[in-house]
């Protein structure tokens, strides 16, 4: 039975700070993907607002440049392809473990810019932006890939509907987005298996 819940897979009121893993591991993630993907050129500005939407602070947006943005793009782009779009376990685990090698360091505690003590995978605290996002998204990944013990991750099955997703909890592989996804496409096997075609 597929499940729906908050399609991103945050805690409702958490809101990490630059360089920490998001709770439950992505709202951030899959915004920033579906965003990408969406718009592969996606402005600065626009990225800004998505990241202060997941509590990135004025203060530390500051340094999101211009090519800061175009790497965290980058980034995003490359996490979808060898990641998010991967329906093999062994391909996806193995990616992910090439992306922690490449990005990641030893996970250390930090508490910066008036933030609560939290998680840091990324090189340092002036890590750039593409390479805290590869780092922590990276990881967060790997937790689910470990806990879930397989992909916990999607692209929409709909037709027309490219967006990403995160799974729900256990049992059978999510397929869709979203209820309405899911919806729409059973209504319209239907009226197709009705038609005799």
């Amino acid at each position: 039975m597929e499940q729906y819940g908050d399609p991103h897979g945050d805690s409702p009121g958490r809101r990490p700070g630059r360089g920490h893993l998001p709770a439950g591991g992505g709202g951030r993630l899959i915004d920033l993907a579906n965003a990408v993907r969406e718009d592969p050129a996606l402005p600065r500005d626009a990225m800004a607002a998505l990241l202060a939407r997941h509590g990135e602070t004025e203060r530390e947006l500051r340094g999101l440049t211009d090519s800061e943005t175009a790497a965290l793009r980058r980034a995003v782009a490359q996490l979808t392809e060898r990641v998010l779009t991967e329906t093999d376990t062994d391909r996806a685990a193995e990616a992910l473990n090439a992306l922690l090698e490449r990005r990641a360091a030893r996970p250390r505690l930090s508490r910066h810019g008036g933030h609560l003590w939290h998680l840091h995978v990324d090189r340092s605290d002036d890590a750039s932006w593409a390479d805290w996002f590869t780092a922590a998204a990276a990881l967060a990944l790997a937790q689910l890939l470990s806990e879930r013990g397989g992909i916990a991750w999607g692209e929409c099955a709909a037709p027309g509907c490219r967006r990403l997703f995160l799974g729900g909890g256990p049992g059978a592989r999510r397929r869709y987005c979203s209820r309405a996804c899911a919806t729409r496409t059973r209504v319209a096997e239907h009226r197709r298996r009705q038609r005799g075609g």
